[in-house]
């Protein structure tokens, strides 16, 4: 029943017959209430990941459109129930003196409004959303981080390309670029859509920052031509813009998602929180939040610092271009509004000086802007509560603010938050992005190249790289897996045939058990040195193709080796591993994947870094959710790495080894810390003490000619020792 709502839901959602309308972009039916953006989204993917890129798009602009509006309803029921007067806080809470009848008779008054604000906002939902208003929309914290990353503008540009819409495909791709400028895949996107010929320059335009930024850097642009009339209205809306922004921040801070990221512990204790102590919790959390938004509306898409003093830095733009085309009552408003900010700016009282002898006469009406008082005593309000709370309930509080008068805050805190102001990020220069240059070279490792990427591969986050190891480091990994394999050390699996097939033999080995058999002395310690150097080689530069905003961590790190029984390949019809997704379970019948045990849940991303390829068969190969459509595949060679997303997205197997032995490094990311491989730091630890006793060995031998050995001499002797040529990176 529930597949077959769905499936009314995409008829619905596309566009009719003959229609020119790109799908998603269609007009709903006015009036119409907004869908669940969380359900719309997962079903968007299901339809990406099984190449219905029409229904996709639609699906998830609907999934775009329902957050907005759902939004968009919090803030607007906000305001309209915050202005009628029977949900008006009592007036002794807003500092009006007790009346005679008692000192608790806010109590009551105080409920009363809290019931009828919330009536008012259960009516004021249920009309703009439906029935059961918010509460049917609730969106979890997973479906909030991905649209704050801008993620659906991802799969719509690949979808829209599918579909021929150049001009959308751009405009979504340059969407999420803005708001994840060192995401490597899209930079090589956006790198295509401007070769092709049927994009224009105007396509790559974005669908989501606020136009307070637009307007913001336009007149500042029109300012540094001396242009102060022009940039004058556009400064004007800036300024209006930030503010607007900033209301529609502060609203989400009273929507029930807001509390949903509590640690265990922390909600434990709040089930034994009283009447008042639970009112206090929540309205705390609710001020910190909106505390925030300063930063928020401050702060670039894209970036991870605000701009210092946002709001007061508009006002001197507006004062300066004012008294530049001679308009000096509107520059007296600003400057006033600076010194509210900062009453004792050297430069701003000297401006207000001059603008009043150039005015003459005293103008009695005249003072600061009357939106920018209302925001600075509604903040300084909050802060109070907040210094109070933190003073005497525990609380904490980063104030986000530079202009925070001393005189405010309890002078048991002022020392520490002295030192905490000390510390802000955003009092230094924020870190600049990097040139493309510095990612080849610095994350991409020198030499690396991007052989395919995910359109070439006909799939979503994926990558083959070439370059990432040298033909005498594959061979010194391969002389590892030899030497450990001989020794009887496989790691992971019991038997001598694989466990996918019983026409090839398997042997692995782990990051420990190598560094373990160096110890030993049954393998090389350099080989060991290697697998660990290698596997972080292969973490960073998956982080820094799809997620440099996000740490990976490695999770499992297996380096592998499948070869060919002889006398069995005959007639063969099985692969050497069947078609599986690394972290759900594939099920070919429906396309569904689903992200529950037995499958690795935690695992994020996926690579594969071979070592050789003189062997038959063993090819990678990337197929559609049904496990039968091959999209992709991929010839192993040595240093050849192939990332992707560990997802149902990307379904993936091995065809038979024929013949020969085929070796590669396996490794899994995770987002997860507490996943995180701990064998791998074990393994360090392991090599670095080997690598202690072996220097107090060598210290402890006199020698003979104080002069440092040269090292063609010390790796000749080594190989004369071992008998066996010395274990070293070809640039060594």
């Amino acid at each position: 029943m529930l597949r077959l709502l769905r499936l009314l839901l995409l008829l619905l959602l596309l566009p009719p017959p003959g229609s020119s309308e790109p799908p998603g972009l269609a007009p709903l039916v006015p009036g119409a209430p907004p869908q669940a953006p969380d359900l719309l989204y997962a079903d968007g993917l299901r339809a990406y990941a099984a190449g219905a890129w029409a229904p996709a798009v639609a699906l998830l602009r609907e999934a775009l459109r329902s957050q907005a509006a759902l939004g968009r309803a919090r803030r607007d029921c906000g305001a309209s129930c915050a202005a009628e007067p029977s949900a008006a806080l009592p007036a002794q809470l807003l500092g009006a003196p007790e009346p005679d009848s008692g000192p608790g008779v806010w109590e009551p008054l105080l409920l009363r409004a809290a019931l009828r604000r919330a009536e008012c906002l259960t009516q004021c939902s249920a009309r703009r959303l439906g029935p059961g208003g918010a509460a049917r929309l609730r969106v979890g914290s997973t479906l909030r981080d991905a649209f704050r990353r801008r993620e659906p503008y991802n799969y719509l540009q690949r979808a829209y390309y599918q579909l021929k819409k150049l001009d959308l495909a751009a405009a979504t791709a340059h969407t999420f670029f803005v708001a994840n400028p060192t995401h490597l895949q899209m930079r090589e996107d956006m790198a295509k859509y401007r070769r092709m010929s049927g994009v224009r320059p105007q396509s790559f335009r974005d669908l989501e920052t606020p136009p307070h930024w637009a307007a913001y850097d336009y007149g500042l642009e029109l300012l540094e031509r001396q242009e102060a009339e022009l940039a004058l209205p556009r400064l004007e809306e800036a300024l209006q813009g930030s503010l607007a922004q900033m209301e529609s921040c502060r609203s989400n801070c009273e929507g029930p998602e807001e509390q949903e990221e509590v640690e265990e512990e922390e909600e434990g204790a709040r089930s034994q929180e009283g009447l008042y102590e639970a009112i206090a919790g929540h309205w705390i959390r609710v001020l910190q939040c909106r505390q925030r938004c300063v930063a928020d509306i401050a702060t670039r898409p894209g970036r991870s610092f605000p701009v210092h003093d946002f709001l007061p830095s508009q006002l001197r733009h507006l004062h300066e271009a004012h008294a530049q085309v001679g308009n000096l009552t509107q520059a007296m408003e600003n400057v006033l509004s600076v010194l509210l900010f900062y009453p004792e700016d050297e430069a701003a009282k000297k401006a207000l000086a001059q603008y009043q002898a150039q005015l003459g006469e005293p103008r009695p009406g005249l003072g600061p802007r009357e939106d920018i008082q209302r925001f600075i005593l509604r903040s300084l309000g909050e802060k109070r509560q907040l210094y109070y709370a933190m003073e005497h309930l525990g609380t904490s509080f980063k104030d986000p603010d530079p202009w925070t008068p001393e005189a405010l805050i309890p002078e048991a805190l002022r020392e520490k938050l002295r030192e905490d102001q000390e510390k802000r990020p955003w009092d230094h220069e924020p870190p600049q992005t990097k040139p493309l240059t510095y990612w080849k070279d610095v994350l991409l490792l020198e030499g690396v190249t991007l052989t395919q990427d995910a359109r070439q591969l006909n799939g979503s986050e994926r990558a083959v790289l070439d370059g990432l190891l040298t033909p005498a480091e594959c061979g010194v990994l391969l002389q590892l897996a030899k030497e450990a394999a001989g020794a009887g050390a496989r790691s992971g699996y019991r038997g001598r045939r694989s466990p996918h097939t019983p026409h090839e033999h398997f042997e692995g080995l782990t990051v420990l058990k190598a560094a373990q058999l160096a110890r030993a002395g049954i393998v090389g310690s350099q080989g060991a040195k290697l697998l660990l150097e290698v596997s972080e080689r292969v973490r960073t530069l998956t982080q820094a193709y799809f997620s440099p905003e996000r740490p990976l961590h490695l999770s499992f790190t297996h380096l592998v080796c499948r070869s060919a029984i002889e006398g069995e390949q005959e007639q063969r019809m099985d692969l050497s591993h069947p078609v599986h997704a690394d972290n759900c379970v594939l099920d070919p019948d429906t396309g569904d994947c689903w992200r529950e045990p037995p499958a690795y849940t935690y695992r994020d991303y996926s690579g594969l870094l071979y070592l050789n390829d003189d062997f038959q068969g063993g090819d990678l190969f990337f197929t559609q959710p049904n496990a039968l459509t091959v999209t992709a595949q991929v010839r192993p060679r040595c240093g050849r790495l192939v990332a992707f997303s560990s997802g149902g997205e990307n379904p993936h197997g091995v065809w038979a080894v024929t013949r020969g032995r085929r070796c590669a490094l396996a490794l899994w990311h995770t987002w997860a810390p507490e996943h995180r491989e701990q064998e791998w730091t074990e393994a360090k630890e392991l090599l670095q003490e080997s690598e202690e006793e072996e220097e107090e060995e060598e210290e402890e031998i006199p020698s003979r000619n104080p002069s440092p050995e040269p090292p063609s001499q010390k790796l000749q002797r080594v190989q004369d020792k071992t008998g066996k040529p010395p274990r070293v990176r070809e640039e060594l």
